[in-house]
């Protein structure tokens, strides 16, 4: 497949992955909710590279590969996935998924100045439909059933922080696969020293007293989530390997359709509202990421 129809695959298993995030996060601190996400993704990863990889390349591998796997695992699981877990459980999936879609605007600015990468003027339409769309949604709409002081920057911070930590991981990306050319191993390597550091920050909070808590149910939705996020993930490392950092992140907004269409269904109408607004916006999106996958 092209790096655009990886890239569509991997917005589609993100649109799932957030969906039922929203509902497992529900139940979860947040911190704690982060953790199992990634234990459960590196697992998986770690399970279909032994299978289909010779992980024996990791050993012979520069040591700036590894660091730079592991420093996009720091960008993108363990703060990208810390603010995005946040902002569901504050204010809903239907109402972060579209701040996500801010993404592409970070990533097209950091991938000019630091891969010299800069989008055609169609590409650059595209991904302008994408954020003008999250901007719709995100201001025009009231997302889930938030209280009046939970709107605005307030309230989107989490989602936008997420936004830019997803945009800066591709730079290392890059930089680890042109030494280790294999996205299955990369995003296995981030992975993993995500969680080990996780691990750390959980074991410091269990000192302090803090408790951990998770309903049965949220463990169910949240071993799920984990595993669509972990597959989906790999498959945006492929796309990333494949075509230019802003389309590929461009495309994989089509979870925000997905998102806003599955939410009410998963964690019910009274926490994630949706109104014809959110979907103009959705529509806008869609549009932009459709133009960027036939134009790739």
């Amino acid at each position: 497949m092209t790096g655009a129809l990886w890239a569509l695959a991997a917005g589609i298993g993100f649109g799932l992955f957030q969906t039922v995030n929203r509902r497992a996060v529900q139940g979860m601190d947040v911190y704690f909710a982060t953790f199992i996400q990634l234990v459960v993704s590196a697992l998986v990863l770690a399970g279909i590279a032994l299978f289909t990889e010779d992980v024996g390349i990791l050993f012979a591998a520069p040591l700036s590969a590894i660091l730079n796997f592991a420093a996009a695992g720091f960008f993108h699981f363990f703060l990208g996935w810390t603010f995005l877990n946040a902002s569901q459980k504050r204010i809903g999936a239907a109402r972060t998924s579209p701040l996500i879609g801010t993404t592409p605007l970070f990533a097209t600015a950091l991938a000019a100045l630091t891969l010299r990468e800069f989008p055609s003027l169609p590409a650059l339409f595209g991904i302008a439909l994408i954020v003008l769309g999250a901007y719709v949604i995100s201001e025009k709409s009231g997302g889930s059933d938030l209280r009046p002081m939970e709107t605005g920057l307030k309230a989107s911070w989490l989602g936008l922080s997420a936004a830019m930590c997803w945009a800066l991981s591709p730079i290392f990306i890059r930089a680890g696969l042109k030494e280790l050319n294999s996205p299955l191993l990369g995003v296995t390597v981030g992975a993993a020293a995500s969680a080990l550091g996780y691990g750390v920050v959980l074991l410091w909070q269990r000192m302090r007293g803090v408790k951990l808590e998770a309903t049965n149910e949220a463990w169910l939705f949240k071993i799920l989530a984990g595993i669509l996020v972990g597959l989906s993930t790999w498959m945006r490392w492929i796309a990333l390997d494949l075509a230019p950092v802003a389309i590929v992140l461009a495309i994989t907004m089509v979870s925000m359709p997905l998102v806003i269409f599955l939410s009410p269904i998963v964690s019910g109408k009274h926490l994630e509202r949706v109104t014809a607004t959110v979907w103009a916006g959705a529509a806008l999106v869609l549009g932009g990421a459709l133009l960027l996958t036939f134009i790739s």
